[in-house]
Order: C-alpha cells, then sequence, then structure tokens
C-alpha cells in the first residue's frame, strides 16, 4: 500500500472467496473502502491494505460469494402477503380451511378477509370451491389469491358483492370456473380476478411501506442485495420512493412498471414520466413487464398445440395470448425506441415465440441496442427457439425451483402437455449451451426466495422437499458455477448492474454474502449451506447470531 493509499475500513479473510469474474477465480481474502473492493487476493496480499483503524474478521473457511441478486421478485407483494391471511405454508385442503378460519376469528373486524398462496394442487383439479369458504366466512367477502397469482378463491358474498353470476360472461383475458349448471365455484381465472378485486380495499401507504421493510429484512437474510421487482403500480413506486428517500432501502432495485394490457401505446408517456420521477438513489424505474400469457395449470399459458383433455384426448383450448402479435410488436418497438427493458412474461412456447418475435420487430425497427431485455418463466420452450435468445439478445429468467417434478407438476401440468411438451420444460441447460444468458429470480411469494434452494434444484433438478425423488429431464441440469453465474452476474446483468456488482472484483460495490461452507466442497446439498452475513455497499444488513462480527 502506496503511502497515499487510505487503509481499509473492512478486510474479510481467511475465506474461500469465489469472485465469479471472468476466470472464476479463487482468493483467500478482499479489502473494502468507502463502499468499494479495493484488493482481492491471497490473505497476506489484502492484509497489506490493513491500517489501525481497519476491522479485520476471519471466517475460518467459510465461503464468500457476490450478493445474490434476486431477477424477477415481488417484494412488496411478498411482504404483504406476510401481513395478511398468509396460505403459503398451508399444507393440504383442510390445511387451509384451518389457516383461513383462525385468521377470520383473529381479525374480527377486518371488512374483508385478504391474502393469498394457496397451493392449486390442494385442490381437486386446482380449483377451491366457494362453499369451502361459505362455511367458515359466510358474511364477509374473502379473496385469495393463489400462489402464482394468476388465480383468486373467493366466497359467494364476494361473487356476490361483484355482482357475478351465472349470466355473467368471462372477461377478456379471463376465466370464470363455474359448476355444472353454469353457477360460479368460487375460482376466477387471470382477469376474471379482477371483477373482484376492484371491490377490495387497497393498502394503506403504511401496509405498503411496512410491507417493503418486512421484504427486505427477510431477503437480505437470504444473501440477496439487490433485485428486480416485476409490476409495480404508481403507488408502489411512491413506497419505493418514500423508503428510499429515508435512507432505508438498502437494496438497489431494478422496477418494472407494468403495462397495461386494455390500453394501446398512448400509455408510453406515462410510463416515461414515471421512469423519469422515479429513478433515483437506490431505485432504477426502466423496465416496463408484459404479461403475455397466464400458466400452464389454468390452460392459460399460451401453447403453440391445444392442451390435452385429462384422458389425453386433444382440445380446443391453446391458451391466452394477453397481447396480440402484432400489437405486441408495434408496442415493444415503440417501448425499445423509448430506450425501456422489456420483461415478458411467457409460460407457453407460443408466448415465448411471440416474445421473441416482438424483440425481433424491435431490432427491425430501431437497429440493436444493449436492451437486454428478458423473458421470464420459460417452462415450455420449442427446440426451434432456444438459439434465438443468443441471436437476439434476450435475457432467460428462469426460475429454478419450479423445474422438478413436484405434485403440481406430476397431477396438473405433464397429464394436459403430454410426453413431447412435457420433455421442453425449463430448457436451462440447453439455453446455456446455446450462448443465452441467464439470469435467476425466485418469483417469490410464488415460491421461497432462497437462492441456495433454487441454486440446489438448477443443479439436480429434484424437489427440494423431497430429496430422494428422481431427477426430472436430468440433461437439463446445471453445474454449480453456471447456476450461482445466474443468481449473481447474470442477474446483474439483467439489472444493468454488472458494472458495478455480480461479481468480486477491485473498484465493484462491496454487495457480498458469506456462507458457512463452501458450496463446492463435500458431498451436501446446496440447500443446506446457510447465510452468516450480507453486506450491500460494504455494509452488513444481515448477520447471523452465530458469525463472530
Amino acid at each position: 500500500m502506496g503511502s497515499h493509499d487510505k487503509p481499509a475500513d473492512l478486510i474479510l479473510t481467511g475465506a474461500a472467496v469465489y469472485t465469479v469474474d471472468a476466470a472464476r477465480r479463487w482468493a483467500e481474502a478482499l479489502a473494502i473502502k468507502d463502499g468499494r473492493i479495493v484488493a482481492v487476493g491471497t490473505g497476506w496480499e489484502v492484509m497489506a491494505a490493513a491500517g489501525p483503524a481497519t476491522e479485520v474478521v476471519q471466517l475460518e473457511g467459510r465461503m464468500v460469494l457476490p450478493g445474490f441478486q434476486d431477477a424477477h421478485v415481488h417484494a412488496l407483494f411478498g411482504g404483504l402477503n406476510r401481513l395478511q391471511c398468509d396460505l403459503h405454508d398451508a399444507g393440504d385442503q383442510q390445511g387451509h380451511v384451518g389457516v383461513i378460519a383462525a385468521y377470520a376469528q383473529a381479525n374480527p373486524d377486518a371488512e374483508w378477509i385478504l391474502g393469498g398462496g394457496w397451493a392449486m394442487d390442494a385442490f381437486p383439479g386446482g380449483t377451491p370451491h366457494r362453499t369451502l369458504l361459505d362455511a367458515i366466512v359466510p358474511d364477509r367477502p374473502v379473496y385469495l389469491q393463489n400462489r402464482d397469482v394468476h388465480g383468486a378463491w373467493v366466497n359467494s358474498k364476494a361473487l356476490e358483492l361483484a355482482g357475478i353470476g351465472a349470466s355473467t360472461p368471462d372477461p377478456s383475458g379471463g376465466r370464470i370456473e363455474r359448476d355444472p349448471g353454469g353457477e360460479p365455484s368460487g375460482t376466477l381465472h387471470e382477469h376474471a380476478m379482477d371483477l373482484v378485486a376492484v371491490h377490495a380495499p387497497a393498502p394503506t401507504p403504511g401496509d405498503r411501506e411496512e410491507s417493503l421493510a418486512l421484504a427486505q429484512k427477510y431477503l437480505h437474510s437470504l444473501g440477496i442485495t439487490s433485485w428486480q421487482d416485476p409490476w409495480i403500480t404508481e403507488a408502489e413506486l411512491e413506497t419505493y420512493s418514500a423508503l428510499d428517500a429515508r435512507g432505508e432501502l438498502t437494496a438497489h432495485v431494478h422496477l418494472d412498471l407494468l403495462w397495461e394490457r386494455d390500453r394501446d401505446e398512448t400509455q408510453i408517456e406515462t410510463l416515461m414520466a414515471q421512469r423519469e420521477r422515479f429513478t433515483h438513489g437506490h431505485i432504477r424505474a426502466s423496465g416496463v413487464k408484459i404479461f403475455q400469457d397466464g400458466v400452464a395449470e389454468n390452460f392459460t399459458a399460451g401453447m403453440l398445440d391445444p392442451y390435452l383433455d385429462g384422458s389425453g384426448g386433444p382440445t380446443h383450448n391453446s391458451g391466452i395470448s394477453m397481447v396480440e402479435p402484432a400489437a405486441l410488436n408495434h408496442y415493444v418497438a415503440l417501448l425499445d425506441a423509448s430506450g425501456f427493458q422489456v420483461h415478458f412474461h411467457a409460460i407457453g412456447d407460443r408466448a415465448v415465440r411471440e416474445s421473441l418475435d416482438a424483440v425481433e420487430a424491435a431490432r427491425r425497427a430501431n437497429g440493436t441496442r444493449d436492451a437486454r431485455h428478458h423473458i421470464c418463466h420459460l417452462q415450455v420452450v420449442h427446440p426451434a427457439d432456444i438459439a434465438r435468445f443468443r441471436t437476439l439478445g434476450v435475457v432467460a429468467n428462469c426460475q429454478p425451483l419450479w423445474a422438478c417434478e413436484d405434485p403440481q407438476m406430476r397431477d396438473l401440468t405433464i397429464p394436459f402437455l403430454g410426453p413431447e411438451r412435457s420433455a421442453r420444460q425449463y430448457p436451462f441447460a440447453s439455453l446455456r449451451r446455446s450462448g443465452a444468458t441467464l439470469a435467476f429470480g425466485s418469483d417469490w411469494s410464488v415460491s421461497t426466495p432462497d437462492p441456495l434452494l433454487q441454486i440446489e434444484v438448477a443443479v439436480s433438478r429434484v424437489p427440494a422437499d423431497d430429496r430422494s425423488a428422481e431427477p426430472f429431464l436430468p440433461h437439463e441440469c446445471l453445474d454449480l458455477p453456471s447456476a450461482l453465474a445466474a443468481f449473481t452476474i447474470g442477474s446483474a446483468y439483467v439489472n444493468h448492474r454488472d458494472g458495478d456488482s455480480g461479481s468480486i472484483e477491485t473498484g465493484k460495490a462491496a454487495d457480498l454474502v458469506v456462507l458457512d461452507r463452501n458450496l463446492f466442497d463435500g458431498d451436501f446439498p446446496p440447500g443446506d449451506a446457510r447465510v452468516l452475513a450480507t453486506l450491500v455497499d460494504g455494509a452488513p444488513v444481515y448477520i447471523d447470531p452465530l458469525l463472530d462480527w
């Protein structure tokens, strides 16, 4: 260290430091000054940056990684779920009913019973009935979204309040589940949810701020230092902005403004104004989220060929294109010309193709730029479209926890896709081999935001809660370095933060996670590792009590 250099503020040493830099090199120590990494190397090399006031933390063989970045997490919504009737751990049908009954009893003054997280596979056909709710909450409307937020379970009171009956037509982009006689059964799919949701009380600004603070604390405890929140309204922009203005938003966040499918390109002016107003501090509001289809389990994912019925016979339903393809091409070209990054929701192979076609149309119209448009979920991708991700510069934004044969996959998906399409699900390794950039995200609160559990499934293709199961399409397993890269430098890339984070290199922000063990050592699943500390800009935002800091 030269005489003109100031000593480091903090040195982490004695660790297995996996840098995720271009060489994927290893180091023993790193030094931090003013929130930046100023040295990476051996313990001896890095200790040269120490001074009398430098804090030195001995990590005794623990692992240091770049902080995890979640490329698709509904942080504010996930926090709100924790404040409402939370069904994510409710188990079977009886468990769901018990949680709802207990919540209703504990909240007698609540005008509505609101919440979500119910599992489709807990109910016959994935569609719970209104009578289950009527028996426990007959006098107040109940509105509970399922865990993927593409369906809602409501009681008779909610249907009555919304004026939904046997003669109510299905709305554009949605479906009302019905009894054999045509009466609504209590499950609303996609935009049919809006018929009831519009009557439910909205969270207050205070509710939202509490939710975001709760979510941030939870995500930091899992090693997450930055994220992309992919469905943000004006009120939620205000929430993020309020925390950032108070210095309470420690994470760096990329926000995607919601494209309203029932409006045309005139909304771009509003989106541009929101981007200008809300990009500041730790917030970048320069993405636009477009839902191009629904989900496979309720047959709204857009498929090239029709779904099968329960017996393997063909149907006439190929799912939904939320935005008509020619209009999608037009809108994406305009958004691209306006400097937006487009984040497509696409589950089915047709929706994936339509999204890729839209990016191709934008390139034809505007030329090539560093747009980093990305398609999330990618459950079924036609083999002919795999290589297009690389050629069009589209990032594959994957949710790895779903790439296994769990009950929802086994009972509600595979029988209706058939063997050929089922074998094309979540083609992570194929995308990687083709040269596509992979980014990983959790889609919390749909599923756990724990990156270590998600990395485990990406590598094993086995459910994290049933490790004795057979791997699902094992030829699509990723190796550990690729999975780690997708949750660090890959997500940093799609978040436009790869120049400043995503790897441990001199000059980058000291966004780091410390694990209790080296993921490359020994025969243990990554999900068994534990986060001991999370740093953002060199400052600890989470420290496990087990770590002597």
